[in-house]
């Protein structure tokens, strides 16, 4: 009697974790499925194609969806890392984009991404819009690097504001440290270009001849 109980305990245990295995396993390829099509997001970000761009995050948005579906009963999967770093790519994705095209940034809840992911997403675009700050500096247009230099600093304010231990922010002190050193070199960047510009155009006004 005692251990054909024990044989139906055993085997109940087992089909748990079975199943939980199953959905953590689909859980993981739709992350990396996702993840990869946020990194051709933001790629087709800087190449100036929006459209593409929006193609992708809307296939990334089917499999954060479809993981949500897959979690079923397991719902601790959802606190997973693998489910942390494909909400974090698809925010930073979703409001680099926004960014640059002169949007509104969205909010976690209409990206449908936790807290704590859309933060760190946050923090993480701000690379990618200093990368957009180089590209604008080069070109020669300094509104819209003045732009995302505003922006890079409004999200660093955001950042510093939210003081949680780690464990309860993904790690944000770190991005929030690496959000601070980018935007230094960017700032500085942009001034160096700044003073260089307003020197050529004053060395353009020089009448040589009467020297």
């Amino acid at each position: 009697m005692v251990k054909r109980d024990l044989s139906a305990i055993g085997e109940m245990i087992y089909n748990s974790l079975s199943a939980k295995y199953s959905a953590r396993e689909a859980v993981l390829q739709l992350s990396r499925q996702s993840i990869r099509h946020c990194a051709n997001a933001i790629r087709c970000i800087h190449r100036g194609e929006y459209d593409q761009c929006k193609s992708l995050l809307a296939q990334s948005r089917e499999l954060l969806d479809a993981m949500k579906a897959s979690f079923n009963k397991n719902n601790e999967l959802q606190y997973t890392g693998a489910v942390f770093d494909a909400q974090k790519e698809f925010a930073e994705a979703a409001i680099t984009l926004s960014i640059v095209s002169g949007n509104s940034i969205p909010d976690p809840d209409t990206l449908d991404v936790g807290y704590t992911a859309y933060l760190n997403g946050m923090g993480e675009s701000v690379g990618e819009l200093r990368r957009q700050l180089l590209d604008r500096i080069r070109s020669g247009n300094f509104d819209i690097a003045e732009n995302l230099l505003e922006s890079m600093d409004d999200i660093y304010g955001i950042l510093i504001t939210i003081d949680f231990p780690d464990g309860m922010t993904g790690g944000l002190r770190r991005t929030t440290d690496m959000v601070r050193g980018v935007l230094e070199k960017s700032r500085g960047d942009l001034t160096i270009a700044l003073n260089q510009s307003k020197l050529e155009r004053r060395l353009d006004t020089i009448d040589y001849k009467n020297i």
